[in-house]
């Protein structure tokens, strides 16, 4: 059984942000859960681009005393009041990834809620280093929700998509993902992709008749189908999904073509490449999405 119990939502007072405690506070509701905003001050650093998750821009212009910051706290949080859901404020000073990760831990946090995307026009490109430092070592998942002006998503989710490699990381996403359709009364779409070669001549000439094609996609199908638990079937609406080409490329693609609300997504162990890059399908994919992605942290590679 998923147990999100503790939710912990940085704030920057962003778009970004208040779409993101948006999703917390409705999670918190299907999950009766405790939302801990946090909100994290900075001294002032030498400009550098606004990429993501409050790195400049709101900071700037919020007022230092605390009390004034916690006053905004407490009207920014009114939609969890108004929705019973409990929470409680903090405000925290030093380098916000770190602050974040910090107090995830000492919560613990079962679930960290955070915008993905700042004012800059990079965010396509580069991560943001406080929002990838979370996704990077967080010991928990992590929702990470565009501003509303960048995703036509909506909330109460209705479609969710979840992408597998048979993973175990995968099928633990699968397993929230069946979670949070059942709570949400939401249609799922599990999917594998066959990852087909497309750059290497020898490997396309060898398997890439349309015949092994074929029989490689159905394969995949049946795999995925069998993932589908019997009483699943009567309450999230699966369908079993397979595409043939590069990851990250078909998520974004089947993403679109479902109108996602949600991707979730399993994420490999913590070696040092996976840490350096966190993982090229699931950067990408973060990177890209039209709508939020929930990341699930796996223990194995």
């Amino acid at each position: 059984m998923t147990e999100f119990k503790r939710i912990l939502c940085p704030i920057d007072f962003s778009d970004a942000s208040r779409h993101a405690t948006d999703h917390a506070v409705a999670l918190a509701g299907w999950y009766g859960a405790h939302i801990t905003a946090l909100h994290v001050l900075q001294r002032a650093v030498p400009f550098e681009p606004p990429i993501l998750f409050a790195e400049r821009g709101g900071l700037d212009r919020l007022p230092a005393d605390r009390e004034q910051v916690m006053t905004r706290m407490d009207d920014w949080m009114q939609p969890a009041a108004a929705a019973l859901v409990p929470w409680d404020a903090r405000i925290d000073e030093g380098v916000p990834a770190e602050c974040v990760l910090q107090h995830a831990r000492y919560l613990p946090a079962d679930l960290i809620v955070m915008g993905s995307h700042g004012r800059s026009g990079f965010e396509h490109l580069v991560l943001g280093s406080v929002t990838e430092k979370v996704l990077r070592n967080a010991g928990c998942p992590v929702l990470t929700v565009p501003p509303r002006v960048a995703t036509t998503a909506k909330l109460p989710f209705k479609r969710l998509l979840c992408p597998i490699d048979f993973s175990a990381p995968s099928l633990e996403a699968l397993r929230i993902a069946f979670s949070l359709a059942e709570e949400s009364d939401a249609e799922l779409t599990v999917l594998n992709v066959v990852d087909w070669p497309d750059d290497d001549t020898f490997l396309t000439e060898t398997f890439g008749s349309p015949e092994m094609r074929r029989q490689l996609e159905t394969q995949a199908a049946q795999r995925v189908d069998a993932l589908i638990p019997d009483d699943a079937r009567v309450w999230s609406r699966p369908s079993a999904r397979v595409a043939v080409g590069k990851a990250y490329q078909e998520i974004i693609g089947a993403a679109t073509a479902v109108a996602a609300d949600l991707i979730v997504i399993g994420v490999h162990g913590r070696n040092a490449l996976e840490l350096t890059l966190f993982g090229s399908t699931t950067n990408q994919v973060v990177r890209r999405a039209p709508c939020p992605v929930l990341t699930i942290r796996g223990t194995g590679n």
